[in-house]
């Protein structure tokens, strides 16, 4: 793997350009400094030191018209610096050519980065959420082909503990699957790119779908087990890779709302699964093999789409050292006017590394300046997983009942509270660059605990009064459109961005690795844990959500519209505390030998 050195140093000394260059002449990212398309942005970036504002080689009309009488009436609107110091209006001004040639702040800069997130959403988080759904249509189908097969394999009956126990495995081999896989997600990424690891992930998912769908016809349940590790491994490298794409494709104005496609597309997995496994479409006990294996489909339309679009600028650039290429696809992703800035801000970055490998899981928990980063993900990943979402969903069954819904309709119910889910991923999306990602995160574990509050009173007096269950009714969508539009939505998205390139893919396997566990251990532990507490375990949903809530108020900082950089130096305090100034990295160190450079004559 190339590194980032001294040769692709761009902000520095070039030997080929007589000591002083810029992005796009020292890196090979342009054209000549005399062409006509880097003039305006070399004007902007240099002084011209007989005292004009600007450095173009040839005047443009502008200033042609400017000249005579009219350069009087010109310079006197302009005020006395454009003649004067030459420096302070280029100080003001110096990057308002980019800002001029790019979209605005709210609107997407192209069609390609919307589409390339949909590509990459559909065999990814989409896979994670369309097979933990599709499995409860089938139960009672699979508990009968389990029978008939031992039946038929050893002449007697299944004891009923030896079923519970293989539904069991087959049911939680997917966890397991996905914990595998989110240990294997990092290390895919950085050795095969986001995108070839990605494209490679669905050969797992077609294997899996395979194995699933002719386990019925063989009489072979051990394949279907086989299967539900193999798209749990499948669904493990998609959580992980998927957010690391789209965060690093994304323009930091728009971060949060394109990284917020993770959580939309899990969210409709889960409604697609829910859809799928009603009677009418694949629920029916002949057509169960069929539902399983449809996982294919996903990973047939990834492989379809996800290649026409580029791989990850940031992966390109830092971890390979290509240049043009990186070059090449952010012009696809940010368009030819606006990908310059995307450019810089990765040229800081680049050069604030300086060919700095990636990381592996381990060096992240030895490493000081991501001490307080690497406890934020361990704290929302687990604080995500044991929030009482699951809770919820056991509970939502027996207070529909309560509510007087019929047991044939409470499926079609369910399916409320996958579309409600759904539609807060959405709002989320629009809302997480706007509002910021702090006041959703918090005022999303706040709204959680208030209703595991009611919660926990109605459900305490439920036979008191008529109306009770249709408050507990109340209670479940609430819940989960507030961790919808806090937790479900925002966890994802903060992990991307509270690390720069070296650590990212290290970060995102500690985070798979501790959700998967977490997903686990809430799935064996929490029937006793209600057997127990019965309606009273929300009240430690309760403590757990303010102990998030608190702990994201007082240490997590704002990201929005921030770079990585950025981000990283806001957490520089916390990590070194009063010695911070004595501590200062050379990532800081680069940033200003930059901005000296952009100031300095020509």
């Amino acid at each position: 793997m190339r590194t980032v050195g001294s040769p692709l140093w761009p902000w520095g000394p070039c030997r080929d350009c007589g000591g002083r260059g810029s992005p796009a002449t020292t890196m090979g990212t342009g054209p000549s400094p005399g062409s006509s398309e880097t003039a305006p942005l070399l004007s902007a970036v240099r002084p011209n030191p007989r005292g004009g504002a600007g450095a173009a080689p040839q005047p443009n009309p502008g200033q042609l018209r400017s000249s005579g009488a009219g350069g009087e009436a010109a310079r006197a609107k302009n005020g006395p610096e454009a003649h004067g110091n030459p420096i302070q209006p280029m100080l003001r001004m110096e990057h308002q050519p980019l800002l001029r040639g790019s979209s605005s702040p709210s609107k997407l800069p192209s069609w390609t980065l919307f589409l390339a997130v949909c590509a990459v959403g559909i065999g990814g988080t989409f896979q994670y959420g369309y097979n933990v759904s599709i499995i409860n249509a089938p139960t009672q189908h699979i508990h009968k082909f389990l029978n008939e097969t031992w039946t038929s394999r050893y002449h007697k009956e299944l004891n009923p503990d030896l079923l519970t126990f293989l539904w069991s495995v087959i049911a939680s081999i997917f966890s397991l699957g996905g914990l595998c896989g989110a240990l294997m997600g990092g290390s895919m990424a950085i050795r095969l790119g986001r995108k070839g690891a990605l494209l490679m992930n669905n050969i797992i998912a077609i294997l899996a779908s395979i194995l699933m769908g002719i386990s019925y016809p063989t009489g072979l349940f051990e394949l279907l087990i086989a299967g539900r590790f193999l798209i749990g491994i499948n669904s493990g490298i998609g959580f992980c890779v998927q957010p690391l794409y789209i965060g690093e494709i994304a323009p930091k104005h728009l971060r949060g709302g394109l990284a917020m496609g993770t959580s939309i597309f899990l969210t409709g997995g889960i409604l697609t699964g829910q859809i799928i496994g009603l009677r009418e479409l694949l629920g029916e006990e002949k057509y169960w093999p069929l539902l399983l294996s449809s996982s294919c489909l996903p990973a047939f339309a990834q492989l379809l789409f996800l290649p026409w679009f580029p791989e990850s600028p940031r992966y390109l650039l830092i971890d390979r050292g290509d240049e043009l290429s990186c070059a090449k696809a952010l012009k696809r992703f940010h368009g030819s006017s606006g990908y310059r800035r995307e450019m810089e801000d990765i040229q800081r970055e680049s050069s604030a590394l300086d060919g700095e490998k990636p990381k592996k899981p381990w060096q992240l928990f030895t490493d000081r300046g991501v001490r307080w980063q690497l406890i934020t993900v361990i704290v929302m990943t687990m604080g995500q997983q044991l929030s009482g979402i699951n809770a919820i969903y056991f509970y939502a069954t027996y207070i529909f009942e309560a509510a007087g819904i019929s047991a044939e309709k409470i499926p079609y119910v369910t399916l409320g509270t996958g579309a409600c889910e759904c539609l807060t991923a959405l709002s989320c999306g629009l809302l997480i660059d706007y509002v910021g990602r702090r006041y959703l995160i918090i005022g999303g574990y706040l709204l959680m605990t208030l209703w595991c509050t009611v919660l926990t009173l109605s459900l305490t007096y439920q036979d008191l009064y008529s109306w009770v269950p249709y408050v507990s009714m109340m209670c479940i969508f609430a819940f989960i459109l507030s961790f919808g539009l806090g937790p479900g939505g925002i966890t994802n998205t903060l992990i991307a961005e509270l690390f720069v390139q070296s650590s990212r893919p290290a970060a995102y396997m500690i985070g798979g690795t501790l959700s998967w566990i977490s997903f686990f251990t809430i799935g064996m532990l929490f029937p006793f844990i209600v057997n127990g507490l019965k309606q009273y375990c929300f009240l430690v949903f309760l403590l757990e959500c303010s102990f998030v809530a608190a702990f994201i108020f007082l240490v997590i900082p704002e990201t929005k519209n921030k770079s990585f950089l950025e981000i990283k130096k806001e957490f520089h305090k916390l990590n070194f505390g009063r010695n911070t100034r004595k501590k200062e990295t050379e990532l800081y160190e680069r940033t200003q030998l930059q901005d000296e450079f952009l100031k300095s004559p020509s």
